[in-house]
This record gives C-alpha cells, structure tokens and sequence, in this order.
C-alpha cells in the first residue's frame, strides 16, 4: 500500500524548496552580467542583459558582481532540474506510490477518457504538440495585451538563457528544455495533481488550481505579468493532464510553449 500521507508531505517540501532556490536564482540573476563565454568578455565583464551607468560598480568578480556564461546558466537548469526529478522519483518509490498515479505508464486510476488513452504514444505527442501550438499564441496574445497597458513580462531570463552559438541551441533545445518540461509536469501535475488525486479522492481541479498558483510563484523572474501568465499556462496544462489522464501530453506542451518562445524571440 502507497503511504500516500508521507508523500505528500514529501512532495510539498520539494515543491517548497523548489520555489525558495528559484527566488534565491533570481535574486542572483538580478545581481549578475551575462557573457557570451569568451575570456575577453569575462575579463571585462561586459554583458547582455544591462547597461550600466557611472554609478554602476565595474560589473566583473573583483567588485561583487558575478560574471556568468549563457552555458552555464543552460547547464545549471538541466543539472537543478535533474536532480530535482531523481529526488521526486526517490520519494514515489519510496512511499510506493505507481506510476499510473503520476500518469505514466498504465491508464491513471482517476483521470482521463478512454478516447485518449487509446491513442497511444504518437497520438499523444499529437495532441502536446497542438496544445502547445495553441498555448504559444496565447502567451503571445497576453504578452502583447501586456505590452499595451504597460504591464510586459520580464524577459531578463530569456535573455539570460538565450543561445548565442549552434551548441548552445542543441544544448537549449535538446537537453535543458525537455529536462524542465519533463520535472515541471512531474511535480506540478503529476504529483500535485494525479498523484494526490489518486490518493487522497481530491477534486483534481482543486489541486491543478493549487499547483498551478504555486507553478506562476516559480516563474517570479518574468515579473507580475510572468507570474499571472504562468499561472494561467498552468492551468491549462493542468486541464490537459486531468482530461487525457497521461503525463507526456503536457509534457510535450510544455516544451514546444518553452521552444516556441525562444525561437520567436531569441533566434538569430
């Protein structure tokens, strides 16, 4: 029998220190100058994402202020967000808590409609890929409704993370993208969510309403704007989750939202 009790206890902890290292990342990103990773560029300090003015300490270690490369940055996320899955994993498999609760594998024992369950695999990146699609434009929509009232999100993390080299692309693209979709949907719906549900016979759109606030409060970095437009996003991610009862859906969403983004505003 899952100790469902110890679970999720367990998985709110995650999800709390989650958000207390993202908070911490932001505060350092603020802090910081990114460089395109080329030693005259890290020995001068200069950067991407501000200007400074004469007020403005030299922006290099020597004066306390962090000098960081977009690789390291894009490893960074991969490596937290890593690590992040391996420890959720550890907590599911010790509390004995299946698979099909988060999603994965066989039918979940709540959620979801035979229709889509009998789709299989390819049908599924199906539906992630055009739920994605339709989730992109309405980010941009928001965005630019944002932008006119003068309330634009931050893009100070895109920026940060923005590719400036064909590696870097594979690396965004192929590495750290599917790691924090794949961790993202894991916690914030997979465990909060279907897990939960499975568990403890909660509404399951009492718990996407709860994970998707905690969900927008991780995106803090993109401003009040960021954290209202990730809150909606996942929402709706949620909603996809509930309804077709499988995990790869919103975690295909999730990354084409995230590639999307990047290629519409980040590409050379």
């Amino acid at each position: 029998m899952p100790n469902w009790a110890a679970f999720a206890a367990a998985t709110v902890a995650v999800t709390l220190l989650l958000l207390y290292f993202t908070r911490r990342s932001q505060r350092l990103l603020e802090r910081a100058r990114i460089a395109d990773g080329s030693p005259a560029d890290a020995e001068s300090g200069a950067g991407r994402l501000e200007s400074e003015t004469e007020t403005d300490p030299p922006s290099d270690p020597a004066h306390g202020r962090p000098v960081l490369t977009t690789r390291l940055l894009l490893l960074n996320a991969a490596a937290s967000q890593a690590g992040g899955l391996v420890v959720l994993a550890a907590v599911a498999w010790w509390a004995g808590v299946p698979a099909a609760a988060f999603g994965v594998g066989g039918a979940h024992p709540t959620l979801g409609a035979q229709p889509v369950a009998s789709l299989g695999t390819v049908g599924r990146v199906g539906v992630g890929v055009v739920a994605g699609v339709a989730l992109t434009a309405g980010n941009e929509a928001a965005a630019r409704l944002g932008a006119r009232v003068g309330l634009a999100p931050s893009d100070r993390l895109r920026a940060a993370l923005a590719p400036g080299t064909a590696g870097e692309w594979v690396l965004l693209l192929g590495v750290a993208l599917p790691v924090v979709a794949v961790f993202e949907e894991a916690l914030f719906r997979g465990a909060l969510v279907g897990a939960l549900a499975a568990g403890f016979a909660v509404d399951p759109w009492l718990l996407a309403v709860g994970s998707s606030v905690a969900f927008g409060l991780g995106h803090g970095a993109q401003g009040r704007l960021g954290i209202a437009v990730a809150g909606a996003l996942g929402l709706a991610l949620a909603g996809l989750f509930v309804a077709t009862g499988s995990l790869l859906v919103p975690v295909v969403a999730h990354y084409v939202v995230n590639a999307a983004e990047f290629a519409l505003h980040e590409r050379p």
